[in-house]
């Protein structure tokens, strides 16, 4: 079975706010904001959601597809993954302009304040899944990405038979809501953060028992709270693992979709898949940089045994 990771490819450029964001916001002028945080720190580091999740993949002893489309300044980026066991393949690169940039603000609370600008990822709406060469056995991320390109994937997904993971992330903002609908209900998964659910049931009209219903599973993030997964009739809370230190939030739901997706791929429960998800986040949690962190599948498995127990299913990933 292969695993596609459709979406962002990025540099991320990484900051540091000392205080709280909330502090420096005044509740009865938010319609008129003008505010300038001063960082302690910035860093350039390797992201993007799809190249995110598709790293953490690669750790996990799967050899996922990349698909998404860059600039003329990917290549070392390029080596970088392929070193790790990414399969890139499947990306476009356009040689007249630059791969997307990702600006994080995270204050000392670990909330974030971001910005994307698209650059050659606007092109990904002419990459097509059809011409990745996947089969009914093989599974689909549509992570953020070109809008165009989001609704595009799942309309040819849902045309193959090709299971797929709907994440619209931050582009939840960008898409309407007939699309998010669209894209949601034909898809296997569609998983969002807490602030992402408030905001599809806003676009969308929808309440809580019908958007979990459009997917064969909701999953909920809800950050130190864990996750909810809602599939199969049931409701699955999913704890955290505690991490051994916080350095940086960024990328911790992309590697939370590797954990679960590796799960589900070797055929584990909702409860062991989601636990994967958890462990691999913390992992992210503890460095500076979504593609800092490092384990063989051997540490991944001992350290998940020292959390929840020895199984009879962490076996199958051996």
């Amino acid at each position: 079975m292969r695993i596609a990771v459709t979406g962002s490819i990025a540099f991320d450029y990484l900051m540091q706010f000392p205080g709280t964001f909330q502090e420096h916001f005044l509740p009865d002028k938010l319609d008129k904001i003008s505010v300038s945080f001063l960082v302690d720190s910035l860093r350039q580091e390797r992201g993007g959601c799809a190249a995110n999740i598709a790293y953490s993949l690669a750790l996990l002893g799967e050899r996922p597809l990349l698909s998404g489309s860059v600039g003329k300044d990917f290549e070392a980026y390029r080596q970088a993954l392929d070193k790790t066991g990414v399969d890139t393949s499947g990306v476009r690169v356009a040689e007249d302009d630059y791969t997307s940039s990702f600006f994080a603000n995270t204050d000392r609370k670990g909330n974030q304040i971001c910005s994307f600008y698209t650059g050659a990822m606007r092109f990904a709406r002419a990459i097509s899944v059809a011409a990745l060469s996947l089969n009914r056995g093989d599974r689909v991320v549509i992570s953020p990405n070109d809008p165009e390109a989001m609704v595009q994937y799942a309309a040819e997904c849902r045309e193959t038979g090709i299971p797929y993971l709907f994440d619209p992330g931050q582009q939840i903002i960008r898409l309407d809501g007939p699309s998010l609908v669209e894209c949601a209900k034909g898809a296997e998964i569609l998983i969002l953060n807490e602030y992402e659910m408030e905001m599809f049931k806003k676009k969308t009209g929808l309440g809580n028992r019908a958007v979990e219903n459009l997917a064969e599973a909701l999953i909920v993030t809800l950050g130190e709270n864990g996750s909810m997964i809602y599939a199969d009739g049931r409701t699955i809370p999913v704890p955290i693992v505690p991490p051994k230190q916080v350095l940086d939030p960024t990328g911790v739901g992309d590697a939370f979709r590797s954990g679960l997706l590796k799960g589900m791929v070797r055929g584990l429960s909702w409860e062991t898949a989601g636990r994967m998800g958890s462990l691999a986040a913390t992992y992210v949690l503890e460095t500076e940089g979504a593609q800092k962190h490092f384990y063989t599948l051997s540490e991944f498995i001992d350290r998940f045994e020292a959390v929840f127990g020895k199984s009879g299913e962490t076996a199958k990933l051996k």
